[in-house]
């Protein structure tokens, strides 16, 4: 496999607008894109640390991942997302070294990306996506 970096971290927040002061005031950073993603009933907002992109993952929905996720766990560090040059490919790989995948396909994600993600039980316990963009 042939990871060229860390895409970003998603880090579940309860209110985008309540938290970005903290990135953009305290550390300096700039938010960059905002935007809803629909089928996975989240807002996101992305700052950029060099190379590496801060998500922060705000629900839109109940129903959402990130809303079970807070509800069960707080806010906080929720995934961390490596770029890839195919995740189709890269998926197969990991499968076939006995990985459980929550998604077997890619789809669509924020800013256009492909994405997929690795169930934690199979990844020491760290949400893990794959991401490409083709």
């Amino acid at each position: 496999m042939n990871i060229s970096h860390i895409e970003h971290l998603g880090i579940a927040v309860k209110s985008i607008e309540a938290c970005l002061p903290y990135y953009e005031q305290v550390l300096g950073l700039k938010c960059y894109n905002i935007e809803v993603v629909e089928d996975q009933k989240v807002k996101t907002a992305f700052l950029k640390v060099g190379q590496t992109k801060i998500e922060l993952l705000e629900p839109t929905s109940e129903e959402s991942t990130i809303a079970k996720f807070i509800e069960k766990k707080g806010e906080g560090i929720h995934h961390i997302a490596f770029a890839v040059p195919d995740v189709a490919e890269a998926l197969a790989e990991v499968e076939s070294k006995g990985v459980q995948l929550i998604d077997k396909v890619p789809r669509g994600g924020a800013e256009g990306l492909n994405i997929a993600f690795l169930h934690p039980k199979s990844t020491c316990s760290v949400l893990t996506e794959f991401c490409d963009n083709k």
